[in-house]
């Protein structure tokens, strides 16, 4: 076991779950945001430490209950979720961003719940819904074999935009990869979480809802995602298995994008930019967490 794991010990609570909550906007979308507040606002059976953290701006309008924190500029995602949970006070820490909500007043005592009946549990993702019938997106299903969408399992990324950790794990995993500014960083919490002891986990039974939108693919995104790729193997995996794991998502990149040499190129840049680039502090997983990952369905080589 690495030396950071985390132990727990499942126990009910004597009173009501106390959760932060990090509530993370631009301040672009104000209506999107007051339904993802109002939406954490309406639970039930938990006392809450709410703040909304402006990434480069200052949030106004707020609710009552509700701190506000702006960041003078944009620090990027990962960062902007960090300052937040700097703040807020809980035994649990909830992470929503500003297009998401969710839609049962019982959402964060039922996943307190979940993880509290299972003290290997880490972390837990619920299962993601457009609640206007549109398709949803494959990828908001953060496994290999997606399944059906209502399955629960252990996974090894994670859809950021609703999250609930136990806050002593979120601290013992380091928080999130600030580093990596916009993509990857889901991964590096979920394998964090599984080097910490515990396990990451996708609860299909529990719901949030999302705007079924497919982003945006742009030069900025393509090598973004390969130099996180890469960043994401020197900060996190045994030196033998960083190549392994880049050249796997390398070979991927080409069958999938052959048709767009454009694209390849692009990627390819991020790639080189990955390998010869500050990637900030790393946190080599154990080979015992490899092998937990192995047995649990996805060793870290892809």
């Amino acid at each position: 076991m690495s030396q950071g794991t985390v132990r727990r010990h499942a126990a009910p609570y004597r009173g009501r779950p106390r959760i932060a909550v990090v509530v993370l906007t631009q301040g672009t979308r104000p209506a999107d945001l007051r339904r993802g507040i109002d939406s954490v606002l309406a639970q039930r059976d938990v006392d809450l430490d709410v703040v909304c953290v402006g990434n480069g701006w200052e949030p106004t309008d707020l609710p009552a209950g509700v701190r506000a924190l702006a960041l003078p500029e944009n620090l990027g995602i990962p960062a902007g979720r960090n300052a937040g949970a700097e703040v807020v006070d809980g035994d649990h820490v909830f992470f929503l961003d500003d297009d998401a909500w969710v839609p049962s007043d019982t959402f964060l005592r039922d996943a307190v719940e979940m993880l509290d009946r299972d003290p290997s549990l880490g972390l837990v993702q619920p299962r993601v819904v457009d609640p206007t019938g549109a398709a949803n997106p494959r990828r908001w299903v953060p496994r290999i074999r997606k399944g059906d969408a209502a399955d629960s399992s252990p996974v090894f990324s994670v859809w950021e935009g609703a999250v609930v950790l136990p806050m002593d794990v979120y601290r013992a995993v380091g928080g999130w990869g600030a580093e990596y500014f916009y993509a990857h960083e889901g991964i590096e919490l979920a394998w964090r979480v599984w080097d910490a002891g515990r396990r990451a986990w996708y609860a299909g039974d529990l719901i949030a809802n999302h705007p079924a939108i497919d982003p945006a693919r742009h030069t900025e995104y393509y090598r973004l995602n390969a130099r996180n790729r890469v960043w994401l193997a020197r900060r996190n995996l045994p030196a033998p298995l960083r190549p392994l794991y880049v050249g796997s998502w390398a070979a991927i990149q080409v069958a999938r994008w052959w048709r767009h040499p454009a694209r390849l190129r692009t990627w390819f840049a991020g790639a080189r930019e990955g390998w010869t680039s500050d990637c900030g502090p790393t946190r080599t997983m154990g080979w015992l967490t490899v092998a937990r990952m192995t047995l649990a369905g996805r060793p870290p080589v892809v």
